[in-house]
């Protein structure tokens, strides 16, 4: 139950909802015990004769009116506790969503996407109920409890009230047993369902892969079995809860049975009237029902600390990247970049940057070549702060990069990488991602820019065309150069293009970077590419190879060395004259 304390401030500020439907709840139940109390009396006056008409209806008017209190508290209660449940929802929602976007790239890179939908979704739900009926259920359970059976020994018999009640240790015992395995089972069929998530995500972001690949019966086969998973846990889940109610009703079905023979056989002496021994059965329904929904109430509490558990792991990530006390009042980036003797190991011990040196000056544009899996989008992922870098090796105007603050560092560079990532939004949203409040006209120059502006207007819907999940309207091209858009668009001190230019013919991107050329003038950019014909024109070229600098210089220099970048420039020329052949 500790996991709850991460609820300590939605309580502070809402104890006093919780508070005032505890109160119209007890009211209820208050107004309830008078039902018994009110039958008895008038079986006792009708037995004996002694109740005209005129007093019948009376007593009838006054247990509808005990009905009608009970109407309007239920509503009020309703409105505070189930309408307070539902406000933690959405505040726990809230608090989730907000700490995902704080977290690292590289938590990400360990958590599937599938298992964190159902923290926002199943577990989520799990907390609401626990803290919605779970608290009227466990409230009624307490009271009625207490109060029925105060009434029971105080209005009725003592004694028939002390058998009625000696079933409840063995109902105690058997739910504070059960309770405890509900809990663990709970926690199973929460992971299972994060596994149906994930695979169901997976397999619609995939969807094309799939049919291309005609692996439809292959994945639903693989869905079939974490399908399959799913109702084993629920079952065993099921079972535990099938077999609980049951003994929960039998136990008091022993009550019954003891008050229906000892109340009986005290009704025969005349030790209680027949109108007491009605009001005894009536309180002791009333009783049977909160023993009943303690079973519930536990099975609820105990979902819920479950699903308040796996939040409470998921809240417990700290962010490995953010702003720290030595963060540096900087307003506004400069493009001046220099590494220093930059080495770079990811969390899991690949090592993939070594003794990376690179200086660039304001206004200069540095290109960077290589294989693939040579450290260069590793280098830019450093450049953005999504990893650390270690402490002074990257500067920014001659300040540590991890002394500027995110928000600054991040504003003032645009990045665009590899994959082109697309919202599920209007393109004219996609480009404007950095301010939605930017002007069309101003969306529009930097489609020109990036060369995307005629194939935009070319669609029915032009800008507000709708660019699918992921911009699975768009040719990989266009997303590309959607994307290019969006980083010009924040007007960048630095601009990092992650060989964003690969699915771009070759004329289209002498294009691009011919305006780039223009409209970077003054600042400073990084071209990361594996194509050399993207790179030629930049002021320094670094090759890169296994994470280190094999080579730099210009296009010139770096052909006239014979090495790496020149057989590159070899491979891709031969390339490009047989596919115009084939052509």
């Amino acid at each position: 139950m500790k996991s709850f304390l991460l609820l300590k401030s939605f309580f502070r500020a809402h104890a006093w909802r919780y508070g005032l439907g505890v109160v119209w709840l007890v009211a209820v139940n208050v107004a309830q015990l008078f039902i018994p109390y009110l039958l008895g009396y008038i079986t006792d006056q009708i037995e004996t004769r002694q109740i005209a008409p005129p007093d019948l209806w009376r007593f009838v008017g006054y247990v509808m009116a005990v009905a009608a209190v009970v109407v309007i508290c239920r509503f009020l209660w309703r409105i505070f506790i189930m309408g307070t449940a539902r406000k933690l929802e959405y505040y726990l929602r809230d608090k989730l969503f907000a700490h995902l976007q704080k977290l690292s790239v590289n938590f990400y890179n360990e958590h599937r996407t599938g298992d964190l939908m159902a923290h926002a979704t199943n577990d989520i739900n799990a907390v609401r109920m626990a803290l919605g009926p779970g608290v009227i259920m466990l409230t009624d359970s307490t009271f009625l409890t207490i109060a029925t059976i105060y009434m029971m020994s105080r209005t009725i018999d003592i004694t028939l009230t002390v058998l009625a009640l000696l079933p409840l240790p063995f109902m105690a015992t058997l739910i504070m047993f059960i309770g405890r395995i509900i809990h663990t089972r709970f926690k199973a069929v929460q992971a299972a369902f994060s596994d149906i998530t994930d695979r169901v995500q997976e397999n619609i972001s995939g969807i094309r892969v799939i049919k291309s690949f005609v692996q439809e019966d292959a994945e639903l086969n693989r869905f079939d079995e974490v399908s399959e998973r799913y109702v084993q846990r629920n079952m065993d889940l099921i079972r535990l809860w099938g077999l609980f109610m049951p003994m929960v009703q039998f136990i008091s079905g022993i009550s019954y049975l003891i008050v229906l023979g000892y109340g009986g056989i005290m009704v025969i002496d005349g030790t209680i009237t027949l109108g007491a021994f009605v009001a005894f059965n009536t309180y002791l329904a009333m009783l049977i029902w909160p023993m009943m929904a303690l079973g519930w109430v536990i099975n609820v509490l105990q979902r819920g600390a479950a699903s308040m558990s796996r939040l409470k792991n998921l809240f417990d990530k700290k962010p490995e990247v953010f702003d720290g006390p030595d963060v540096e009042q900087v307003d506004e980036l400069q493009g001046q970049l220099e590494i220093r003797h930059l080495n770079f190991t990811y969390p899991d011990g690949t090592r993939v940057l070594k003794d990376i040196n690179i200086s660039l000056p304001q206004g200069n544009t540095l290109a960077i070549i290589g294989r693939t899996g040579s450290g260069k989008t590793t280098l830019a992922n450093l450049l953005l702060r999504l990893y650390n870098p270690p402490e002074g090796t990257v500067l920014l105007h001659g300040i540590d990069i991890n002394r500027i603050p995110l928000a600054v560092l991040r504003r003032d560079i645009g990045y665009v990488p590899q994959d082109g990532f697309l919202f599920s939004a209007t393109l004219h949203e996609n480009i404007a991602f950095a301010n939605e409040k930017l002007s069309r006209e101003r969306v529009e120059d930097v489609a020109k820019l990036a060369q995307v502006y005629d194939n935009i207007v070319e669609f029915p819907q032009k800008f507000d065309t709708l660019s699918g999940e992921r911009g699975v309207t768009l040719s990989g091209g266009q997303k590309q150069r959607v994307s290019i858009a969006r980083a010009l668009i924040k007007d960048p001190a630095l601009l990092i293009m992650d060989d964003c230019l690969s699915a771009v013919d070759t004329q289209t991107e002498e294009e691009i970077l011919k305006g780039l050329r223009q409209f970077m003038q003054g600042r400073s950019s990084i071209l990361i590419s594996h194509r050399v014909s993207t790179v030629q024109d930049a002021d320094e070229i670094v090759v890169m190879d296994q994470g280190r600098i094999v080579e730099r210089g210009t296009h010139d220099q770096l052909l006239e060395q014979g090495g790496l970048y020149c057989q590159l420039h070899q491979k891709q020329q031969l390339e490009k004259k047989i596919a115009e052949g084939q052509g």
